[in-house]
């Protein structure tokens, strides 16, 4: 009787393909989801569940379109101005003064989204009558139940940083590399 030889190459070979095959053929179940909406289109109708009338719905399309090309463009400075703090952080050369500057400059970029932020906000409950803000305000409890715990933290706290804490206690100096003596 002769006996096979295999060679341990051949071995691995075979060993690696029943090992892909078996994957390839193990998924079962339908795909993922790729969108997030509810079954059956189920959404909200934000709309419709606050009742707001006609002149209402063209006092927000009124409102949004001046409002989104002043926030796109106040965000794209806050953007630009993240963008040039980086670089002047991680520049070969740093400098404390342009790192201040370029972190008043994106400061200021960031209180301008706020502000472009709250306004639009005010003007919306301005909008509203009395009624339709307490329908509001249970929307956005719901929501905000609805919505998976960690999104439901402000970046701050998703990164671990605890929000009551001082910033000064949490943030390193901006430069601590050591200067050579003059």
């Amino acid at each position: 009787m002769s006996r096979l030889s295999l060679s341990p190459r051949f071995l691995l070979t075979l060993a690696a393909l029943i090992a892909f095959t078996g994957a390839a053929f193990g998924q079962d179940g339908p795909p993922p989801r790729q969108d997030r909406r509810p079954p059956n289109d189920q959404r909200p109708d934000p709309i419709a569940e606050l009742g707001l009338s006609a002149e209402q719905i063209q006092q927000f399309r009124h409102l949004n379109q001046q409002h989104r090309p002043l926030m796109n463009d106040a965000q794209k400075r806050m953007r630009e101005a993240n963008r040039e703090l980086d670089m002047a952080i991680y520049a070969d050369v740093v400098s404390d003064g342009d790192i201040r500057e370029k972190l008043k400059a994106f400061q200021d970029a960031q209180i301008e989204v706020n502000r472009l932020r709250f306004v639009h906000e005010l003007n919306i409950r301005k909008i509203l009558t009395h009624e339709q803000l307490v329908r509001f305000r249970e929307m956005r409890r719901r929501f905000a139940e609805t919505r998976p715990r960690n999104q439901r933290l402000n970046p701050r706290q998703r990164r671990g940083v605890d929000p009551l804490k001082r910033r000064d206690q949490e943030t390193p100096p901006i430069n601590n590399q050591k200067r050579p003596a003059i």
